[in-house]
């Protein structure tokens, strides 16, 4: 079994301005996310990490070195970069749903079979390739306790495939900015969700 602190990165410039879809935009986090990430390293003094893995994106990356008190420590992984959400990148919901809204619709309906943006990623693709870290984690690591720092779509839909919910509905979990999921992965009991938004 292992253990896994799972967290958000902290708030960005995106976060703020209306909620704009981020995606692969690589920008840093405001001050706010920077305190945020700091909240959680004060939340984190119990845990011991084995190993500390980040999005490549900066404001993962960051977020993992402050939260984790050990910038050095912070390994990458591509496999955790944000869904790429084509079209709608850089942009707020209400504006893209007005430009295409067949494309919204499409991926609230089934989102395992149509990218994110009509150029992105499908729901599918981005959980395939979490399945694929987090099998990884669970071969190598059995028995310690990670950190983990992704972002709110990879996040939501990797945890809603685990929970057994359909990806459609991924967007019912909510995980706030800089904030602690905690689980376990074990091979044989499977995914447990110990806390959420901590």
């Amino acid at each position: 079994m292992i253990t896994i602190c799972l967290l958000r990165h902290g708030e960005t410039a995106f976060n703020a301005d209306g909620n704009r879809y981020c995606g692969r935009t690589d920008i840093p986090l405001t001050e706010k996310g920077i305190q945020q990430a700091n909240r959680m390293n004060t939340l984190l003094q119990d845990f011991q990490f084995d190993q500390v893995f980040s999005s490549p994106l900066q404001r993962a990356k960051n977020t993992a070195a402050i939260a984790s008190g050990d910038a050095a420590r912070v390994q990458t992984d591509e496999r955790l970069i944000e869904v790429d959400f084509g079209n709608w990148e850089g942009q707020r919901s209400e504006d893209f749903i007005a430009a295409d809204p067949e494309s919204w619709d499409n991926w609230l309906s089934d989102p395992e079979s149509h990218a994110a943006g009509r150029t992105g990623e499908t729901a599918k693709q981005v959980t395939e390739r979490l399945n694929s870290f987090y099998q990884e984690l669970l071969d190598r690591y059995d028995g310690q306790t990670i950190l983990v720092v992704g972002h709110n779509g990879v996040n939501r839909l990797f945890m809603s495939q685990q929970l057994g919910m359909p990806l459609k509905n991924y967007r019912k979990l909510v995980q706030e900015n800089s904030a602690l999921t905690l689980i376990t992965l074990d091979k044989h009991k499977g995914f447990n969700l110990l806390k959420l938004n901590a």
